[in-house]
C-alpha cells in the first residue's frame, strides 16, 4: 500500500487504502465523529466501509458504477461513502431538498445504478425515477436506477420509534419500473469477498454544482483530489489531535467532506457535524461540545457578527475559522469580539483551494495570494492576461497533478468551454493587485450591464450592507425597457418590516457611481440559498419585478414613493 509520507500531498492512496492506514494509527484510529446525533469512528467505519462493499458487489454491482446517496447527513451517510469507494464504485452524492425534477436530472445525468436513500425521501426519489423515462433525450437520457438501498427510520421519525427499534423486513418492496427497494442493513449480510485495487487516480465522487446559473454539473473528482485538499487543509490550518472541528454543511459539498470530514481524520481530530446552521444557538453548541475551529461560507459570519453581544462572547474553545467570504467591514471587528483567528480561501468544487490567506501576511478583503498548488491569473475576454488592477475572469490551473476535477459528468462541451487556452475558467470576475492578492468581485454571469456600462453586484452588495437597517441584500439585473438591463436589489431587513427604500438609496450617493445605483428595491423575510449559503440569484431574476417592489423612477417621475 502506498502510504502518505507528511509535508505532502496524499496523492498516492485511493480514499479506501487512506482509511485503512487511519484506522490502523492509534492515534487517529479512535477520534469521535458526530454526524448529528449519531456517532463513529475512523476505525468503526473502516470494518463498516468492509462490510458494505461486499454487500454492494453481492448486489451485482461493478467496479465503476455510480450509487447516489440521497439522505440528511447521518453516520450511515459516511458508512456509504467509504463503502462505495472501497468497493472502487463511484459516489454521488444529492441534495435530499432537491424537488423530482433537479433529482432526475442528477440521476439520469450521473447514470446511477443504485440509491442510498432516507426512508423520508423514498417517495420523492421513487416519483423522480418514474417521472424520467417520459422526458428521455440526448441532454435527459433517462435513470438507470435499478435498486434502492432503504436506510432504516432514525430514532425520533416516527412517535412508535424507540432507540433500538429493529430495521423492517428484509424482503424487496415493489417500486414503480421494476426497482427494488432493499433494506440498508442487507448489505451487511453479505459474504466476504476479494476487493478491488482502486487507484488514486480513478474516479471517487460526482458532486453537482449549486445550478446557481444554469442546470447543475455533475463535477468528477479522483480520490487523491479529495485527499489532497484534507491534507492541505490539516496544514494550511494546524489540526491535530487536539482539534475538534464543527461543520454546518452538508455532505454533498466539498467543504464538509473533504475539509471537515476528511481533514478531521486525516489530523485525528473530532468532528461535529450538523445539518444546519442556527445563529441565535452557534456559539451554544461550540462551547457544549468543546469546538476549537469551524468553517464558513456565505453570509454566516455576518449573520453571526449581528447578533446581540454578550458578556461571554468570547467564552469558548475556538481558536480558528476557515472559508469565504467573511465580508471585509466585519473581518476584524469579528475576530476582535470573538477571538477567532480567520484563514480566507478562494476555490470551487472544480478546483479548490485556489488561494489562501492565512492570518499572517494578510490582506483584509481579498483572498489571499495563489496558493503552492495553482498558478492563478485574471484575463480578458479574449484569454489575454490583465494588469494589476483591471478586473477580468479569475482563470486557474494547477502546478501539481492530482488537483483539480477530471471533467463535468456526462458533458464534453462544458468541460472543454471551461478548460480553454491550458487554463480553467471558474467563470467569476476579479482583480490582482501589485503584490499578487486576489480580490473576489462577482460571477461573471452576475453582471449587470447598464447603459453600456458594466456593474458589479458585489459593490452594489457591499455598499448596500453598510446601512444599518440592512440583515442581508442581493443585487441582479432584471429587463428594461431602454434595452440592456436595470439594478434590482433584494433586502432582507434588520428590523422585520423596517426598511425605507428611499433612505436605502440615499446612502448611495458617493458610495456608487450613479449608473450602477439600484432602480428596484424589494423587501423580503429571507434570501432564496443554497445549502452552502449562496443566493439563488437565478430564483430572484425569475420572479422578476413583483408588485410590492420599490421602484426609485416611478417614484421620481411621479414626486412620490410608489410601489410596482
Amino acid at each position: 500500500m502506498a502510504a502518505s509520507r507528511p509535508g505532502e500531498p496524499v496523492s498516492r492512496a485511493s480514499i479506501g487504502e487512506w482509511l485503512r492506514e487511519v484506522a490502523a494509527d492509534p492515534s487517529r484510529r479512535g477520534a469521535e465523529l458526530v454526524i448529528e446525533s449519531g456517532r463513529t469512528t475512523p476505525a468503526a467505519l473502516d470494518a463498516d466501509a468492509d462490510a458494505l462493499a461486499h454487500g454492494l458487489l453481492d448486489l451485482g454491482l461493478v467496479p465503476g458504477d455510480r450509487v447516489a446517496v440521497l439522505s440528511p447527513a447521518r453516520v450511515e451517510s459516511l458508512q456509504s461513502w467509504f463503502g462505495i469507494v472501497r468497493a472502487a464504485m463511484v459516489e454521488v452524492p444529492l441534495n435530499p431538498a432537491a424537488g423530482t425534477t433537479a433529482l432526475g436530472w442528477c440521476l439520469a445525468r450521473s447514470r446511477a445504478r443504485a440509491v442510498v436513500c432516507a426512508p423520508e425521501l423514498l417517495d420523492t426519489l421513487l416519483e423522480a425515477v418514474a417521472q424520467a423515462p417520459a422526458d428521455q433525450t440526448a441532454d435527459h437520457p433517462g435513470t438507470q436506477v435499478e435498486v434502492v438501498l432503504l436506510l432504516p427510520a432514525e430514532p425520533g421519525d416516527d412517535p412508535g420509534d424507540e432507540p433500538g427499534d429493529e430495521p423492517g423486513p428484509t424482503a424487496p418492496t415493489p417500486a414503480p419500473g421494476g426497482v427494488r427497494v432493499l433494506p440498508f442493513e442487507q448489505l451487511r449480510s453479505a459474504p466476504a469477498r476479494p476487493l478491488p485495487t482502486v487507484r488514486a487516480t480513478a474516479p471517487a465522487v460526482v458532486l453537482f454544482t449549486s445550478g446557481t446559473t444554469g442546470p447543475p454539473k455533475g463535477v468528477v473528482l479522483s480520490h487523491r483530489a479529495n485527499l489532497n485538499l484534507a491534507r492541505r487543509t490539516v496544514e494550511l490550518m494546524g489540526y491535530s489531535p487536539a482539534d475538534r472541528l464543527y461543520s454546518v454543511f452538508p455532505l454533498y459539498h466539498s467543504n464538509a467532506r473533504c475539509c471537515s470530514v476528511l481533514a478531521a481524520m486525516e489530523a485525528g481530530a473530532g468532528l461535529l457535524l450538523h445539518r444546519r446552521f442556527t445563529a441565535s444557538g452557534f456559539w451554544e453548541v461550540c462551547r457544549r461540545e468543546q469546538v476549537t475551529a469551524f468553517n464558513y461560507q456565505g453570509a454566516m459570519m455576518s449573520i453571526l457578527h449581528r447578533q446581540p453581544a454578550r458578556d461571554h462572547d468570547r467564552r469558548h474553545r475556538v481558536r480558528a475559522a476557515f472559508g469565504a467570504p467573511c465580508p471585509p467591514e466585519v473581518f476584524d471587528a469579528f475576530e476582535r469580539r470573538f477571538g477567532v483567528e480567520l484563514t480566507e480561501i478562494y476555490g470551487s468544487t472544480e478546483v479548490s483551494l485556489v488561494c489562501e490567506m492565512p492570518p499572517t501576511g494578510r490582506r483584509v478583503g481579498t483572498a489571499g495570494r495563489s496558493s503552492p498548488q495553482y498558478e492563478v491569473a485574471v484575463v480578458d475576454d479574449l484569454d489575454r492576461p490583465n494588469p494589476p488592477g483591471e478586473p477580468g475572469e479569475i482563470v486557474v490551473r494547477p502546478r501539481r497533478p492530482g488537483w483539480m476535477f477530471d471533467g463535468y459528468d456526462a458533458d464534453p462541451v462544458a468541460t472543454r468551454e471551461s478548460w480553454r487556452n491550458l487554463w480553467f475558467h471558474t467563470g467569476d470576475r476579479g482583480v490582482l493587485d501589485d503584490d499578487g492578492f486576489l480580490t473576489f468581485l462577482d460571477r461573471v454571469k452576475d453582471t449587470v450591464r447598464r447603459r453600456g456600462e458594466n456593474i458589479s453586484t458585489w459593490e452594489v452588495e457591499r455598499v448596500l450592507a453598510e446601512h444599518p437597517s440592512v440583515a442581508q441584500v442581493a443585487a441582479y439585473g432584471v429587463a428594461s425597457e431602454l434595452s440592456e438591463e436595470d439594478v434590482m436589489v433584494a433586502v432582507v431587513p434588520a428590523e422585520a418590516g423596517r426598511l425605507d427604500p428611499e433612505a436605502l438609496l440615499a446612502h448611495c450617493a458617493g458610495r456608487l457611481t450613479s449608473f450602477a445605483r439600484p432602480r428596484y428595491v424589494r423587501v423580503v423575510d429571507a434570501l432564496p440559498m443554497t445549502p452552502s449559503q449562496r443566493v439563488e440569484k437565478f430564483r430572484l431574476r425569475e420572479e422578476g419585478i413583483t408588485v410590492d417592489t420599490y421602484d426609485a423612477q416611478d417614484a421620481h417621475d411621479a414626486g412620490g414613493v410608489t410601489a410596482r
